[in-house]
Order: structure tokens, then C-alpha cells, then sequence
């Protein structure tokens, strides 16, 4: 299974099946996917960080965050 689409499903672990389906189907659904995976990484990678940017970085990567996943529960309830 693609990393990205693990994410979504840790996301929505109930829409698992839903989402591996989609992401096989819609190029642009497993786009927002690997978006998704990719703020996560960069937000955990500046939560460890101590650079003095640290706090607006986060803040920035996690509001992407939430935007990627309000992104993709909408797809999810258009194609369900």
C-alpha cells in the first residue's frame, strides 16, 4: 500500500477500504493524499526543531494539515 494512502486511512481509519479505492481510481485524490503526507512529516520535522521559526512553521503546517484533511473527507463524501 502507497505511504501516502496510509496516511489518509490513519486519518479516517473507518473510510480505509473507501480510500484505498479512490486513490487506486483518482489521480488527484491520491495527489491530496501524498500532500497530506508530505505536511506531516515537515510538521513533525519542525516540531522537532529549534530553530527560532519553529512555533510559525508548525502553526503553518498545521493548519495545511487540517485544510488536506477537510480536503479529502469531502472527496471521500462525494464518492461514497
Amino acid at each position: 500500500m502507497h505511504h501516502a494512502v496510509q496516511a489518509a486511512i490513519a486519518r479516517f481509519p473507518d473510510r480505509g477500504h473507501a480510500i484505498e479505492e479512490l486513490a487506486k481510481a483518482d489521480e488527484d485524490f491520491l495527489s491530496l493524499c501524498e500532500d497530506l503526507a508530505e505536511a506531516q512529516v515537515a510538521l513533525a520535522r519542525w516540531e522537532r526543531s529549534d530553530a527560532p521559526v519553529r512555533t510559525t512553521r508548525c502553526a503553518e503546517y498545521r493548519e495545511l494539515v487540517r485544510e488536506l484533511v477537510a480536503e479529502l473527507e469531502a472527496a471521500l463524501d462525494r464518492n461514497a
